[in-house]
């Protein structure tokens, strides 16, 4: 696409769908993972690889060291892409992990750095935490700007069949410009994951924005065979327009997973009723099988 219309075209469009795909401020804040987009984005009761973009608690439970790749396609449109990845590495006293995170395009454009380490802190329970830097880009007079901030969660198994998990993003609302002042919001999420039975899980979370309404988040993962998954969800998004703070939309989702030895792929898409399909697809390699 010539340069022109990519900055006649595609900036606007961007500036204007940007509360359906942003609802954290923050594009590269979206939760990551195909396993966890087909159930809704309803991750942060999760224990994955995953958890390292998600809710780092759960990076506790992951033994491999393994690296990863992620892409989503925000509605078939180049310039609401998605990328990110990381690598997992387990030591004798808890999980570190190297996140990686790029949303957008040339014109405007957010990137994440994350450093997590995440340790199991008594029976059942586990936290991680996450130190990220982030920098936002927009051509013309705006610029560039960055900023530290950081991320905690936490997971806790309640019995052989439940955990709940919790996280907080930002919850400083560190400042990324003086003037005008523009903060990034703090985001919080509270989930539960429920395995109905050795073949069925169910996940549902609630995420708040301090700039938008509550969201609802919900998923169910039915393993098909040894190594196959199925999945579906629902996930609440803010409205490009209604009441005050925006109101709420909804994105169906869907999508599958297959393990061939230490490569895990995941497939899955979402769908909102006015602006179409978002696919996405995941990469996890592990140096050997994990529990």
């Amino acid at each position: 696409m010539p340069k022109h219309l990519i900055i006649n075209i595609g900036l606007p469009l961007f500036i204007v769908l940007f509360p359906i795909f942003s609802q954290a401020g923050s594009g590269v804040q979206i939760p990551s993972g195909g396993r966890g987009n087909a159930l809704g984005d309803a991750s942060v009761a999760l224990h994955d690889f995953w958890s390292l973009h998600n809710n780092q608690a759960g990076l506790a439970a992951y033994n491999s060291p393994a690296a990863s790749f992620y892409f989503q396609n925000r509605f078939l449109v180049s310039e609401l892409g998605l990328k990110s990845g990381g690598i997992v590495l387990p030591v004798g006293s808890g999980v570190f992990g190297l996140s990686y995170g790029y949303f957008g395009y040339n014109q405007y454009n957010e990137s994440k750095v994350g450093l997590a380490y995440s340790k199991t802190l008594g029976k059942g329970f586990s936290a991680g935490v996450q130190l990220d830097y982030i920098t936002h880009k927009l051509t013309g007079d705006y610029g560039k700007a960055s900023l530290f901030t950081f991320e905690i969660g936490m997971q806790k198994k309640i019995s052989e069949k439940v955990v709940i998990g919790a996280h907080a993003f930002n919850p400083i609302r560190a400042k990324i410009m003086d003037e005008p002042e523009e903060r990034i919001s703090a985001i919080y999420r509270l989930g539960i994951s429920y395995n109905i039975s050795n073949v069925l899980v169910l996940v549902v979370e609630t995420e708040k924005d301090l700039n938008y309404k509550p969201l609802l988040r919900t998923g169910l993962e039915y393993q098909v065979a040894q190594r196959a998954f199925a999945r579906v969800g629902y996930a609440s998004v803010p409205a490009l327009s209604g009441a005050e703070n925006l109101s709420v939309s909804s994105l169906y989702t869907f999508g599958f997973g297959l393990e061939m030895g230490p490569l895990a792929i995941d497939f899955s898409a979402a769908i909102h009723q006015a602006l179409g399909w978002s696919p996405s697809v995941s990469m996890i390699y592990r140096l050997h099988k994990s529990t």
